[in-house]
């Protein structure tokens, strides 16, 4: 291939993960900045023991990483280095790669969520409930902290004190925690009539429901949230965010 030695390599690492939104993002990126030597695609993997193989196949070119769910945190144990926050966060989806071939883990979802949620934030905001305990809900209690809003993570399995059960979730509770936060994969294409079990007639117009999905743009979690009055946020913004502050780790 002509120019290989050029090419800058770019991957999502991932497993079924041939809807990625960064493949899209990042190939249109590279068009209109007229980059023709970057590449972006896919590392479709089944398990995380399949990534250093990938690395070494493309090691040449290969210049930074996003991952996906399921790898936020398995992704850890291959790594030379992360950064302090991303180590708080206990979750990594960035990955710079040094001319050394070091491999650094950084969380960018973090910067993504908080720059889409602030704007919408009021006064009376002062509890949420995360629905999910996956990596994104890590990123998302991590802002949540900075941002001083108390939260408890909704779970089908709830392990300690921060944790509750879907069962659990009162009247009382959903009108007390007035940011719900799905960190989910529930509603996502192609199932899109599902949603988190939770008392929805209980939402009011002081809601906040933020879904970290984007396909579809309006989920039916959203949409039950919109019938009641609520203020609703898919998680479109977040991606490009944090694809943008990516590229600019990837770039420095």
């Amino acid at each position: 291939m002509e120019g290989k030695e050029n090419k800058k390599l770019f991957a999502l690492v991932g497993r079924n993960i041939s809807y990625s939104f960064s493949k899209g993002y990042f190939t249109k990126k590279f068009k209109d900045l007229k980059l023709e030597e970057n590449e972006y695609v896919n590392f479709d993997i089944q398990s995380i023991k399949e990534l250093p193989q990938k690395i070494k196949e493309n090691k040449n070119n290969l210049k930074g990483m996003n991952v996906t769910i399921p790898y936020k945190l398995e992704v850890f144990n291959y790594l030379d280095k992360i950064d302090k926050k991303a180590l708080k966060v206990g979750a990594v989806n960035t990955i710079r790669i040094s001319k050394k071939g070091k491999l650094k883990g950084f969380n960018t979802d973090v910067y993504g969520f908080k720059k889409s949620l602030k704007p919408l934030l009021k006064k009376h905001h002062e509890k949420a409930l995360i629905l999910g305990t996956g990596g994104a809900s890590k990123a998302v209690a991590y802002v949540l902290e900075e941002l001083g809003v108390k939260y408890k993570f909704v779970s089908r399995s709830p392990e300690g004190k921060k944790e509750m059960s879907y069962n659990e979730l009162s009247r009382e509770i959903i009108e007390a925690c007035q940011i719900i936060v799905n960190c989910t994969p529930l509603g996502t294409y192609p199932n899109i009539d599902d949603c988190p079990n939770i008392p929805y007639e209980s939402i009011t117009s002081k809601h906040l429901l933020y879904d970290l999905i984007y396909n579809p743009s309006e989920t039916t979690f959203l949409k039950k949230g919109k019938e009641k009055g609520a203020v609703v946020k898919n998680g479109l913004e977040m991606l490009e965010q944090q694809a943008e502050k990516a590229w600019r780790i990837w770039n420095k």
